[in-house]
């Protein structure tokens, strides 16, 4: 006999939509399956022990179970760079990937993680993290795409469509989540323009692409909590994006008044039955709300699942997960991504791509270049076995030189062994130690522990005893070694920008005796440099690099793979040059000014600008023009002027001299990578909505392109002195 839910399934393939279907299961339903359905269902104190003791990695997190009805739930597993279920395939960061400016290449990372999802019962996907890098000091930086609306949008919605073929993805976290150690007390203070131009474009880019869930943020925007900001969840998300999925809380403490939040528009508490359960159960008791708003969150939530085929979506067998094509894949994104910053003449010769003759000595210098270091130790986290390091990979490529490394030799030992290599490698930069998600303990948490269940219901305790023993799976104790609880690091906001001081000194030592020394920084978001850049020859971004970043690494290095990754933030000389950051506050205001955005406005020029990146060829572009159809056409030829076979990341900016408006100088409206063949020329176009030109109108809360003559740059990163300009004209004020 089928249940009440495959009845609803059955129904939607013979053309019943998904509203209908579920409008009729909620029918089915008691007010108490309804309020059961108002958050993760798994009970609070059973829930912390399991988390805490490693659950997180051993299982999905269901939510909106009703066995009566046959009603499956959700089953919910982050995260950004791969499945954080048992062991799986670790992508490179999201932020790296920002870098690979690639957003077909996004979508199949998308597609891969979605399969490894499906092997471990999940589908929903909590990996769409899209808050804009306010400021490179955020430990979370590594887990979004870059500082650009236009290109975070892009690489989130790809890494969307890709991960929907297979289940539903969450989009997070909204909003203006941009700090760590202050994410639960900070009130964000910004004006209409800010959050709709800078903060919240990528957001409603995903929308469009048709995400399933959005999850909110710990902080209160304006004065109001995100998990029950009526603005933000209804006003904007819901009444003017048109937003028709589920809203989740963020984890544990997403919110603070469970009434409010169920007002605001908020579906599910995730994970566990904790703030949200007894008030709104008081209140439907006492009549200060109505059973028809708890209805509404249940038939948002269902909907989306019976649309998306929960319930009856293909298992992939385990056999996807860690399978030579994710690991290829995983490579593959390492080796687009990496940003090769600087590659200066040694000797009369640039010193990469290396060409080292046989028995020739390789120095490799650093305390990370021998150990797995694959990014955040907090939610993101992801169980990857057999982890290539740089030294690995160095060691495997170069087989025929002679490798040496030992990070444990005194500094002097160090540098005479730099002196007596034909090239001296130093890998330095962060670990999830001194970045990543603040799981650390909060006072701002405090006034919530009131709120939490005494005791958990003995009947959903025996329920989630059940489902844990019959849903775990395995991941070895050595890729848990954290630093609390044995589950999870504290991470944390950056205290420095810089390099730390050893590594500092290590790298000017070297460099003093070792004219052949190169630099790989591996991080989340950008690093000052100014102290040392000036002394070495090549610098290159190697970010947190997944399974086999060593092996890419390896293949950057060498030239088997011209380096093509573009800068997703900018590198300033100075930290002053950025926004204000306090990552203990408990009121800041962002405004419109941040990054490339910010420096430009200041008159201070980049050490490194946003979408800037070296190769080992070189490109020229030419025949710019601008056609104005439906959308706004600009096209430009690229010529690959160099000996070898590359690729190029095509930017389109944007701007007015002449407004009364203020704005960037230049914005990013459109690009596109393309690989070009040494003397070989491609075409290529870019197509641009006008609204990507769009202002804010904050009188009528509403769009509009200015008139008048705006300038299109075609370039190779922002601020390009050899970029090429097109201008084309609109008539008049176009409402949007």
């Amino acid at each position: 006999m089928t249940s009440l839910y495959e009845q609803a399934l059955a129904k939607i393939t013979s053309g019943v939509s998904p509203e209908v279907a579920a409008a009729g299961l909620v029918a089915a339903m008691t007010l108490d399956e309804k309020v059961h359905c108002l958050d993760g269902g798994v009970p609070f104190w059973i829930g912390v022990g399991d988390i805490t003791t490693g659950g997180y990695h051993s299982r999905p997190f269901r939510g909106a179970r009703v066995e009566r009805l046959g009603i499956p739930g959700f089953h919910f597993s982050d995260g950004p760079r791969g499945v954080v279920v048992g062991e799986a395939t670790a992508f490179p960061v999201s932020m790296a990937r920002g870098a690979t400016f690639d957003p077909e290449l996004e979508a199949r990372v998308g597609d891969a993680i979605g399969k490894e999802l499906r092997a471990v019962g999940a589908d929903l996907y909590g990996g769409i993290c899209v808050n804009l890098l306010r400021h490179p000091a955020w430990g979370r930086a590594q887990e979004t795409y870059g500082e650009d609306p236009h290109h975070v949008g892009e690489m989130g919605a790809s890494l969307t469509r890709g991960a929907q073929r297979h289940v539903m993805a969450t989009l997070k976290h909204f909003a203006l989540n941009s700090m760590e150690n202050a994410r639960f007390g900070v009130d964000v203070s910004i004006d209409e323009r800010a959050l709709h131009e800078v903060y919240l474009p990528h957001f409603k880019r995903i929308v469009d692409e048709g995400v399933a869930c959005v999850m909110t943020a710990y902080n209160s925007v304006n004065g109001q909590w995100c998990g029950e900001n009526t603005a933000l969840i209804s006003d904007i998300l819901r009444d003017e994006w048109g937003f028709v999925g589920f809203v989740i809380s963020d984890w544990i403490f997403g919110l603070r008044d469970g009434v409010k939040s169920l007002q605001a528009g908020l579906d599910v508490e995730m994970p566990y039955r904790m703030i949200r359960n007894a008030p709104i159960t008081s209140a439907l008791a006492e009549g200060l709300i109505t059973e028809e708003l708890v209805t509404g969150a249940v038939t948002r939530t269902l909907t989306t699942m019976l649309k998306f085929g929960v319930g009856q979506l293909p298992v992939s067998d385990r056999s996807v997960v860690l399978c030579e094509e994710h690991l290829a894949l995983s490579q593959e994104v390492a080796e687009k991504s990496m940003v090769l910053l600087k590659n200066e003449l040694v000797d009369g010769s640039a010193l990469l791509p290396l060409n080292c003759a046989a028995g020739s000595t390789i120095g490799v210098f650093g305390s990370l270049a021998g150990v797995r270091n694959i990014g955040d130790g907090g939610s993101s986290d992801v169980m990857a076995p057999n982890v290539v390091t740089p030294l690995q990979g160095i060691t495997e490529h170069f087989a025929d030189c002679n490798v040496v490394h030992n990070s444990e030799e005194t500094l002097a030992a160090q540098i005479a062994q730099a002196k007596q290599s034909d090239v001296a490698i130093i890998v330095v930069g962060y670990t999830k130690e001194e970045e990543g998600e603040f799981i650390g303990d909060s006072a701002d948490t405090a006034p919530m522990l009131g709120s939490i269940p005494k005791q958990d219901d003995p009947e959903l305790a025996r329920e989630y005893e059940k489902y844990m023993h019959e849903n775990h799976h395995y991941a070895p104790d050595e890729l848990r070694i954290k630093s609390r609880n044995g589950t999870f690091s504290i991470g944390g906001d950056r205290e420095s920008l810089r390099l730390m001081d050893a590594d500092v000194q290590l790298i000017r030592s070297i460099a003093q005796v070792q004219p052949r020394t190169i630099v790989v920084i591996v991080a989340g978001s950008a690093v000052v440099m100014s102290e040392w850049i000036h002394e070495v020859p090549v610098a290159l971004m190697g970010w947190y690099s997944g399974s086999n970043g060593g092996r890419a690494l390896a293949n950057v290095l060498s030239g088997a793979v011209n380096p093509s990754g573009r800068l997703p933030f900018v590198i300033p000389h100075d930290e002053s040059h950025l926004p204000f950051f306090d990552r203990n506050a408990k009121a800041i205001t962002y405004d419109y000014w941040h990054g490339q955005w910010k420096l430009d406005r200041d008159g201070n020029k980049a050490m490194f600008p946003f979408g800037f990146g070296c190769s080992y060829t070189t490109f020229s572009y030419s025949d710019v023009s601008v056609a104005i159809e439906k959308v706004v056409k600009v096209r430009c030829v690229v010529r690959n002027t160099g000996a070898h076979n590359g690729a190029t990341v095509v930017q389109v900016y944007a701007g007015r001299n002449e407004s009364a408006i203020e704005r960037p100088l230049r914005r990013l409206v459109a690009f596109k990578r393309v690989d070009v063949a040494a003397g070989e020329t491609v075409q290529v176009e870019c197509e641009i909505p006008f609204k990507r030109f769009a202002t804010r109108d904050v009188q009528s809360h509403s769009w509009f392109v200015e008139g008048g003559t705006w300038n299109c740059e075609v370039a190779q990163f922002s601020g390009d002195s050899q970029s090429l300009s097109a201008l084309f004209q609109v008539p008049e004020r176009i409402e949007l």
